[in-house]
């Protein structure tokens, strides 16, 4: 899904490990590597958090546009 790519790829791009964006979730790695492979889903609130820290839409986030 075009999601969890996406989360994937602004985490890379951002040279960030998936124990930083934990963090910032307020959760922990496992339960963040869960989510951005898709196994869990992602709660609205969180996805408004990721895509303010990297300053991207929720449609960009969301596999809508392809314009963050």
């Amino acid at each position: 899904m075009a999601i969890y790519t996406r989360l994937r790829d602004l985490r890379e791009d951002a040279d960030m490990n998936q124990t930083k964006v934990a963090e910032i979730l307020g959760t922990n790695q496992n339960q963040y590597s869960r989510r951005e492979r898709g196994e869990r889903e992602i709660p609205l609130n969180k996805f408004i958090e990721l895509a303010k820290y990297y300053k991207v839409s929720l449609d960009y986030l969301a596999g809508l546009t392809n314009k963050r």
